[in-house]
């Protein structure tokens, strides 16, 4: 059973799209992780959270869910709700990569 070499591109197109959609939400997931974390072990529940950033519970699961960016000042308002500071870092994606 062979497959034309469209079929077979489009296939492949795909996935590497899917691949690469899968690993530019990674980062995100992970804050997520992070800030459930943060906050379980500040031993808060997202109202609590929401009451100290002034928003609503539905804004706070939001965050934690992954799936939208949420902004660094909103990030610093979280932190601040559940006793923590933000760390922010930059890294080059490969080593000697936008070099002037």
């Amino acid at each position: 059973f062979y497959k034309l070499f469209s079929t077979l591109r489009t296939e492949m197109l795909l996935k590497s799209s899917l691949e690469a959609t899968y690993h530019s939400l990674t980062d995100s997931f992970g804050l997520a992780k992070e800030l459930t974390y943060a906050r379980y072990d500040s031993g808060l529940t997202q109202q609590d959270v929401a009451e100290r950033m002034g928003t609503t519970q539905s804004v706070v699961a939001r965050m934690e869910s992954g799936k939208q960016m949420t902004s660094l000042r909103s990030l610093d308002r979280y932190a601040n709700a559940i006793g923590y500071n933000i760390s922010l870092k930059l890294e080059p994606n490969k080593p000697g990569a936008n070099k002037l």
